[in-house]
């Protein structure tokens, strides 16, 4: 199995899947079928990583003020508690410290790409939770301790956002033209991700002249870090659209 990164976009993007629902399912059906999967959701924001016993998820609504449609979603998947138990006894053995919570479901950081990828909720899943107090090289050591999950056909699913400046949000148009910024900065991040230099890439803030606008607080690129730390192989690059202007929707997927 393998590591995929998705920028899960706004959660309206369960409304309205566009180009990225097309290229998020065509990359579901481009691998075999993971008998489980774990999500780091950039959504899980937490001090010491946490891993989820949930065995029958809940759908969180972790939003507010959208379409009365979208609070009907349910994503009725099954828990994985034995990937959970399995996940923190890895990140143990890596001298990681980490938490176990009894009960939690799924956010929308989890529940709107796998509904796109897998909308037959059949696929047992858990949560990982990010720590953005944390350095993007922590996150990445944190991926490299779960490498091992691929031989199990495991899923590591990272969802956050290449680009993430809600301040900069400017138009109610899915389809508006996006801001210089954010294409100079998912093409600068796609340049070091597919040459795996990943010492620039945990260095963005810094060598990045667009890294701090692209992301003012980093909780949605700290799953980013977990894929590259992860991922074994080629890396190949999605880009199936950019949405509102300022979210673009770049996905990356590692091919052994």
């Amino acid at each position: 199995m393998t590591t995929l990164f998705v920028s899960h976009g706004a959660p309206t993007l369960a409304l309205e899947p566009g180009n990225t629902g097309r290229v998020l399912a065509d990359i579901a059906a481009s691998f075999p079928q993971p008998d489980a999967i774990l999500v780091v959701s950039a959504h899980w924001d937490t001090r010491v990583p946490t891993v989820s016993l949930a065995s029958q998820p809940e759908t969180i609504h972790d939003f507010a003020g959208f379409p009365p449609a979208l609070y009907a979603h349910k994503y009725p998947a099954p828990g994985a508690p034995q990937l959970a138990q399995q996940v923190a006894a890895l990140l143990q053995s890596h001298k990681v410290p980490v938490q176990i919570h009894p009960q939690r479901g799924l956010d929308h950081g989890a529940w709107v790409p796998l509904m796109l990828m897998y909308p037959e909720a059949d696929i047992p899943v858990t949560q990982l939770s990010i720590q953005s107090r944390n350095t993007p090289a922590q996150q990445f050591a944190l991926g490299q301790a779960l490498q091992t999950l691929h031989a199990q056909n495991v899923l590591i699913l990272a969802s956050g956002a290449i680009t993430h400046n809600l301040a900069d949000f400017f138009t109610g148009d899915r389809d508006a033209e996006p801001l210089s910024y954010v294409t100079a900065f998912a093409d600068w991040m796609a340049a070091r991700i597919q040459a795996q230099q990943w010492q620039s890439l945990l260095n963005y803030r810094m060598e990045c002249p667009q890294g701090r606008q692209a992301h003012p607080t980093e909780d949605h690129l700290m799953p980013l870090f977990v894929a590259a730390g992860s991922g074994k192989g080629a890396v190949v690059r999605f880009t199936p659209e950019n949405t509102y202007g300022i979210l673009a929707m770049d996905a990356y997927l590692w091919v052994a």
